[in-house]
């Protein structure tokens, strides 16, 4: 078995790391023959059609069907449809970030930006958050647009080839990106420390984390937004993108969250915790098509 680990380790390395970045460069170079509208509208259409018919979809359907109790099965089959149709189009998205920036008015239309404007100018540490609904590299890109750099959790791939285009192709988004595991705490804590300013995707499943209610089920959830928000006095400011159309977004800035602080610093991180959980549940049963179900978020 150890043998067999070997092998296939450095067949990777050898081939088969390089054949993956083959595909994923014929998938960029393809998508960049079409405009923004064009490739959100193709990735869209793929994913609509073959998504539903994967079998992590039947997880989704059950999650769905939990999460929004009052729903009738077509209504959950079309919010299915959606959430395949709207990760589609983000994955094609993601090859023209720099169109979108460049003709940035065209595409996206904003709301509350003084409220990040305000983290520009307060001189202290700042956390911007959102989840994953319609095109959540939006976040990162309206902050860049008003000078607020960021620092910003990725998942590196193992290939170092496809790693290497997807860093080009996040390039227009600015901030600093450090690889998710134990670099990441220490390059977001550096960030506050230093006076910075964060960005962080919430809605994920840690399963080192708390139970804190999400969707009416019990859900691990990460504290590091309340952990860095309690600690340093950091205004967590909410963004979020909705969907209007191919390649087209709304992104509204809301004031940053009151956080009580008792001195009883476990009971105030389940607090915050639960406040950003209940927002984001707002988020979704506004429009639960553009969130992306497709992540585990609760215990089977």
């Amino acid at each position: 078995m150890a043998d067999h680990s070997r092998l296939r380790r450095r067949f990777d390395r050898v081939v088969g790391y390089r054949l993956q970045a083959a595909v994923v460069w014929l998938f960029i170079a393809t998508m960049r023959l079409l405009s923004p509208e064009q490739a959100s509208d193709l990735g869209g259409g793929l994913l609509r059609r073959v998504g539903p018919r994967l079998s992590r979809s039947r997880r989704m359907r059950r999650d769905i069907g939990r999460a929004l109790p009052t729903l009738e099965p077509a209504r959950i089959d079309t919010i299915l449809t959606q959430a395949w149709d709207n990760l589609g189009r983000t994955f094609a998205e993601y090859v023209h970030l720099d169109r979108i920036a460049a003709d940035f008015d065209r595409h996206v239309e904003v709301s509350g930006l003084e409220h990040l404007q305000a983290l520009v100018s307060d001189d202290r540490p700042g956390i911007v958050f959102t989840g994953h609904f319609a095109n959540w590299e939006l976040c990162a890109m309206v902050s860049a647009r008003v000078g607020l750099h960021l620092t910003y959790v990725f998942r590196k791939p193992n290939n170092p080839f496809v790693a290497d285009m997807l860093a080009r192709a996040r390039a227009p988004l600015g901030g600093t990106m450090v690889p998710k595991g134990r670099e990441a705490a220490r390059g977001l804590m550096t960030a506050i420390r230093a006076g910075g300013h964060v960005g962080l995707l919430v809605d994920q499943k840690l399963n080192e984390g708390p139970l804190v209610p999400f969707l009416g089920r019990e859900a691990r959830t990460g504290t590091v937004l309340a952990d860095l928000a309690l600690r340093y006095d950091a205004p967590a400011v909410p963004i979020r993108v909705v969907r209007t159309g191919a390649a087209q977004f709304r992104v509204t800035i809301l004031p940053p969250l009151d956080f009580a602080r008792t001195g009883d610093v476990k009971a105030d991180t389940l607090s915050a915790m639960k406040q950003v959980n209940a927002l984001l549940e707002e988020w979704v049963r506004d429009d639960p098509g553009q969130w992306m179900w497709q992540h585990r978020r609760w215990p089977d």
